[in-house]
């Protein structure tokens, strides 16, 4: 467990009071938590919080830009978060999304190249900066670490390439279809589920079309007893239909 000050920059129209209660709040953080370091000894856990610093993040902000400086190894610790990129015409396209206890901008830690891919806050956040030079000795220093960014990285390729695959169908409805069907996890018992389902804006930037088509496609998902709404989930009922609706032209054209 480490304890460190909350860096986060205050508005300047927040009451002088406010400000300063900010400025003395602390954050704890159970490093243990953390996939990545999971399993470490407790002298490193501690020479990485001493190393970290923290900030929160409002709804809507940037954390990282493509081609910036790959300064800090950065963890989500509490929020959501997407990551974005643009097409040649300006049009922003979602890659993946980030969910607490995840890390990223480990690539630019590896190669020391600029930022691949620039990283926007779709909740209210709390990320955790570790700098570059300390993450570079935690990956090449730590065999269990360097394992898990490599299974990571494997992970990302082959996520990616499935993504470029949905972009490429031309059917809007069946490119929302399959990315759900890529949200689909398994949990125990076999019950398939899509845990925290993204907001359908969101949906509709990863699947690059528009919010009201992809409630539209939900619609049917439903009518048809395919998914069940379940608070922030969604129940999948009959998996393979779901996946044969991928590979189905869409009757009403969308």
């Amino acid at each position: 467990m480490t304890e460190a000050r909350d860096t986060a920059s205050t508005e300047s129209e927040e009451p002088q009071a406010f400000a300063e209660a900010r400025e003395q709040q602390t954050i704890t953080v159970h490093l243990q938590k953390i996939p990545l370091l999971s399993g470490l000894d407790s002298n490193t856990l501690a020479q990485i919080g001493i190393s970290m610093s923290f900030r929160r993040v409002e709804k809507g902000n940037y954390i990282l830009h493509k081609g910036g400086t790959g300064d800090y190894l950065l963890f989500l610790l509490a929020g959501r978060l997407r990551v974005v990129d643009l097409t040649e015409d300006g049009r922003e396209i979602a890659l993946s999304v980030l969910s607490p206890g995840d890390y990223f901008g480990e690539l630019s830690i590896i190669d020391g190249q600029p930022r691949s891919a620039s990283v926007v806050a779709t909740e209210h956040s709390l990320i955790a900066l570790l700098p570059a030079q300390h993450a570079s000795n935690l990956i090449y220093s730590h065999a269990l670490v360097a394992k898990r960014v490599m299974q990571r990285l494997t992970e990302k390729i082959r996520s990616d390439s499935n993504h470029r695959a949905i972009l490429g169908i031309q059917n809007a409805h069946r490119r929302i279809y399959a990315l759900l069907a890529q949200l689909v996890r398994f949990a125990p018992g076999g019950l398939a589920v899509i845990e925290n389902v993204p907001p359908q804006q969101e949906i509709a930037i990863m699947a690059n079309t528009s919010r009201e088509t992809v409630s539209r496609a939900l619609q049917v998902l439903i009518q048809q007893g395919v998914v069940e709404k379940d608070v922030r989930r969604l129940i999948v009922r009959d998996f393979e239909q779901l996946k044969t609706m991928t590979l189905e032209q869409d009757k009403n054209g969308a």
